[in-house]
């Protein structure tokens, strides 16, 4: 394979990749999100500077997609923080857990997604919407709320949403030492909120030494909404170099 070959590929193994080389488009993305407040100490040992926060919450979701280009149906489930940066709100991605190993590859080494494997599910069940996560065989965390109780306007749904989302991208070099440190931002795009719903909401989290959701305990649920929409991810670009002015 001739080198200009080897560089239209942009990830390994070259015969068979990781994951395909597209921008992927979610449709009928199914959101169940629960907003909640937690220990403000617990929320600030896990937001990296320069990132500011303004109210201990945190925003739990389960994700359900059946139809994504290139990646094929998964879930997803995860932690995501309010946060400003440099004066903009936005969310900073504090974990993701899901079922679908072409979207964890891609997502951490195209963009800065902090995925890793889990088992989450979404579904209804008896007059409540259900969304679980399992890591390996263990649950850590189960949210209800209840199923499509009052229709939520979708511009305000829409706004949920598409926050700016920022994450930390991770390149290490092969002496150990990091090539690459940055705090990275990301938003999403070409957004149509079909439908939306707020409604009553409970969240569970239980300990689990491998998928620490339960660090940032609930304390109070603050809101919960339920959206399907179809969208796409736009490329994440730089906003800080941890790196810049320590480099030898």
């Amino acid at each position: 394979m001739k080198t200009e070959e080897v560089l239209q590929h942009v990830t390994t193994p070259l015969v068979n990749p990781a994951f395909a080389p597209v921008v992927p488009r979610f449709t009928d993305r199914e959101y169940l999100n629960i907003v909640y407040r937690t220990d403000e100490a617990a929320l600030r040992a896990v937001v990296p500077e320069p990132l500011e926060i303004e109210e201990p919450l945190v925003r739990f979701e389960v994700m359900k997609m059946g139809d994504v280009s290139g990646y094929g149906p998964y879930t997803e489930s995860g932690q995501a923080i309010p946060v400003t940066f440099d004066g903009e709100r936005g969310e900073y991605l504090h974990a993701m857990y899901l079922d679908n190993f072409p979207a964890t590859a891609s997502g951490r080494e195209v963009s800065a997604y902090p995925k890793t494997i889990g088992s989450p599910s979404l579904f209804a069940d008896n007059g409540a919407l259900v969304g679980t996560l399992d890591y390996g065989s263990q649950r850590v965390a189960t949210a209800t709320m209840g199923y499509k109780h009052h229709v939520l306007d979708l511009a305000e749904a829409a706004a949920q949403i598409t926050v700016p989302t920022f994450m930390l991208k991770f390149v290490p070099g092969y002496d150990g030492a990091p090539r690459v440190a940055e705090l990275v931002r990301t938003e999403i795009t070409d957004v149509v909120v079909k439908q939306a719903w707020a409604g009553p909401a409970r969240l569970q989290l239980f300990e689990h030494v491998l998928a620490p959701l339960a660090d940032l305990p609930v304390r109070e649920i603050v809101s919960a909404s339920h959206i399907l929409t179809d969208l796409t991810l736009a490329p994440v670009k730089p906003v800080h170099d941890y790196l810049k002015g320590v480099r030898s």
